[in-house]
């Protein structure tokens, strides 16, 4: 965000409008015309589909209704148009600013929120104050957008946690750069990621219940417990009443500011839906639910797909994780065709059984990857992380064609 300078009068920052190009994204910004707050302007009235071609177009600024969009569809075009090179300052206006749309919009260099009822003046403030902000020395857009994977199990037990640990730790093992990834556990009143590392937990988010606007970079790393170079672990100590207590602005900010620290942000999501949830499912650019070869397990994850699906991004499904494959000759377990005809779709990958490896890691402290890594679970984790990792970079590598 901007700092902002001494306001000037309306009319001094009306006068610097006069003839400057600006997209406005919503109806009912047109009322901000004529003699409104933008007078003088070149207004266009625009899509989000435009918003990635904007300064192509000429426009110096860019000016969103944010209660006129979906908030995935307008998140994901914020994060498109932060990844191109030298975007024009965004100004976004509303009722609702969901928590994963200004996330995406502090991606830019230069934008501001206003949040609705706001006067003209207001309006005319801000855009004067985006525009006399300098833009970024270089534009080229940034290879190293953040991604976070939310990891969920479908019923207890599934080995979500396990899963999680390994998938942070298969993505440090990729990076060269130091304090790159961040496994952030919210099972907030039992979490496990700890103890499975053999770390000490440092989270007192309840501490921030009134005041989660003193969450910041500096202030996320007085949290962390770090597991290794490349790897962070922020985690709470075990609170029975922690989800009565730690409020929704305090795990979503959290959730913001790690992502603007940390290359990888993997979460271990609870099972049961809090107040939080679905905003910080809709900010995840993979969600992978955990079931384990039963059948009450299939059937729950394919319910949970659904629900996470429909109330999400209806284009961006879940992705179904089967763990504990083994190859059977007797036994009443579901083969992986079998497992797939209960969820009424193909799984998207699976982890094979290792019990002896994972009870071991576990009593030892540390990752599989750590104490066996030969282990099958280590290698299906690899094959499934290089998977998500390069469609996660082809996408970049699109956007910024």
């Amino acid at each position: 965000m901007i700092k902002k300078s001494k306001p000037k009068s309306a009319s001094e920052a009306q006068q610097g409008l006069s003839g400057r190009r600006v997209l406005a994204l919503g109806a009912s910004l047109n009322g901000l015309t004529g003699e409104g707050p933008l007078a003088g302007a070149l207004v266009e009235q625009a899509s989000l589909e435009d918003l990635t071609v904007a300064r192509a177009r000429g426009c110096e600024l860019v000016l969103i209704d944010a209660d006129a969009w979906e908030a995935p569809a307008l998140s994901a075009a914020l994060q498109a148009l932060a990844n191109t090179a030298g975007p024009p300052p965004v100004l976004l206006v509303g009722e609702r600013l969901p928590t994963t749309v200004v996330r995406n919009l502090l991606r830019l260099e230069r934008s501001d929120v206003l949040e609705a009822p706001f006067t003209p003046d207001q309006v005319a403030h801000a855009v004067a104050s985006l525009l006399e902000a300098p833009a970024q020395a270089t534009a080229a857009p940034s290879a190293e957008t953040s991604r976070c994977w939310a990891v969920t199990g479908a019923v207890g037990g599934a080995g979500a946690t396990t899963l999680a640990v390994e998938i942070a730790t298969a993505l440090a093992a990729r990076s060269k750069k130091d304090k790159s990834v961040c496994l952030i556990d919210l099972n907030l009143a039992d979490g496990a990621a700890a103890a499975y590392l053999g770390a000490q937990p440092a989270m007192r988010l309840a501490d921030f219940a009134t005041s989660s606007d003193r969450i910041d970079a500096a202030m996320l790393q007085a949290f962390v417990t770090p597991v290794s170079k490349q790897m962070d672990l922020l985690a709470g100590f075990r609170e029975p009443n922690a989800f009565d207590t730690v409020t929704r602005d305090a795990v979503l900010r959290v959730l913001e500011v790690a992502c603007e620290c940390y290359e990888w942000v993997i979460l271990d999501m609870p099972r049961h839906r809090r107040t939080w949830t679905l905003e910080a499912l809709a900010g995840c650019d993979e969600v992978l639910v955990v079931s384990e070869l039963t059948v009450p397990a299939l059937l729950a994850a394919r319910s949970l797909a659904d629900e996470i699906g429909q109330a999400v991004d209806q284009e961006r499904k879940p992705r179904i994780i089967l763990n504990r494959l083994s190859s059977r000759m007797f036994g009443p377990a579901p083969s992986m065709g079998e497992a797939e005809r209960a969820l009424g779709r193909k799984a998207d990958a699976g982890v094979s059984s290792d019990w002896e490896a994972a009870a071991a890691s576990a009593n030892l402290g540390g990752p599989i990857a750590t104490h066996r890594p030969k282990s099958k679970i280590v290698k299906d984790i690899e094959v499934l992380v290089e998977r998500l990792a390069g469609e996660a970079g082809a996408q970049d590598a699109k956007r910024a064609a």
